[in-house]
């Protein structure tokens, strides 16, 4: 398996909620993190992530500090690291909070429908929330620009995903059995798309993660230390396996994602025993055996300077966290 499949694995997406929104001209929405722009039970999820599909019109997309993006039918946006945004039909109109607009007098699960503005041209899109734990998603979180803008109706799965999405929206009035699951992984999908799409047009001289996967050299140690990370990996292992030079595979590494292939490993295996730890009922010994340390001690120790907190209270937080994060989807 490659990566970024590992990547994606972990990092266990949860709990999206779709919104259908219309837009009349003039109108201008400021959305940020907080209980009023989520949703019900999101107060507990460590990260969101704030996408939209424009299905018909455009608007103007702004992050503070930056120039505005145009959007239009067909386009979808997100925004990664979860920054507040507005979205509005012409630039300089004062934005109202989404909290003051939604009520979420609906039930958790259901698609909200927003209606708002002064009654001009219409602008048409479905807006969702994707939860995850911050400490699973940093290594893509980080890679990632502070805003996405991708061709929904560009790519081989364009059609079905923007037909999906139509038809989770008509079907919301009747759900049938097993429709909030469905509403939920097409929301996962369309994540995944988008970034499978920014790897392939991103520049391959860029740093970071993502830069990293491309990279011949690089993307082949990751994948290496990715299918088997409780092998006791050296530097001169990989490069090796590679065919570069030990010196050279760990510049190489420092260029392109700024650390050491075993510092990265490090890394890596800490995310695993955190998605262990929240998934799974494994042993903490067996947890440790897993992911390549000799002894409990040495994990219980390395666990807690990575995440701040011992493997077993780790457990217990992902626990109760995702029973209500569950609610959503349930």
């Amino acid at each position: 398996m490659d990566a970024l499949s590992d990547v994606l694995g972990v990092i266990r997406l949860t709990g999206a909620v779709f919104l259908s929104a219309e837009f009349t001209a003039p109108w201008s929405v400021l959305t940020q993190r907080g209980p009023g722009d989520s949703a019900p039970n999101m107060s507990s999820a460590g990260h969101l992530v704030h996408y939209h599909l424009v299905t018909e019109g455009e608007c103007l997309a702004t992050l503070a500090g930056e120039e505005p993006i145009r959007v239009e039918a067909g386009d979808l946006l997100l925004f990664p690291r979860g920054d507040a945004h507005v979205l509005a039909s012409a630039p300089d109109l004062k934005p109202v909070p989404t909290a003051d607009l939604l009520g979420w007098s609906e039930p958790a699960g259901t698609i909200h429908r927003l209606v708002h503005g002064g009654g001009g041209e219409t602008t048409r899109m479905v807006c969702g929330f994707l939860a995850c734990d911050t400490r699973l998603f940093e290594p893509l979180l980080m890679a990632l620009p502070r805003v996405l803008k991708v061709r929904a109706q560009e790519g081989p799965v364009s059609s079905w995903i923007e037909t999906s999405l139509r038809s989770a929206i008509d079907e919301s009035a009747h759900p049938r059995a097993g429709w909030e699951i469905v509403v939920a992984r097409l929301a996962e999908v369309l994540f995944m798309e988008a970034l499978r799409r920014y790897i392939d047009k991103s520049s391959i001289d860029e740093k970071g993660w993502l830069a990293g996967l491309r990279d011949p050299y690089v993307g082949r140690a990751l994948a290496l230390m990715h299918e088997r990370p409780a092998y006791p990996w050296t530097v001169e292992d990989l490069g090796r396996r590679v065919a570069l030079s030990r010196s050279a595979l760990a510049a190489r590494f420092a260029q392109v994602l700024g650390q050491s292939p075993m510092s990265y490993l490090a890394g890596w295996r800490m995310h695993l025993a955190a998605h262990m730890l929240g998934t799974s009922s494994q042993t903490i010994a067996a947890i440790t055996e897993r992911i390549g340390y000799d002894s409990e001690p040495s994990f219980y120790r390395a666990f807690k300077r990575a995440v701040g907190m011992p493997p077993a209270a780790f457990r217990e937080r992902t626990r109760v966290s995702s029973a209500g994060l569950q609610q959503l989807a349930a």
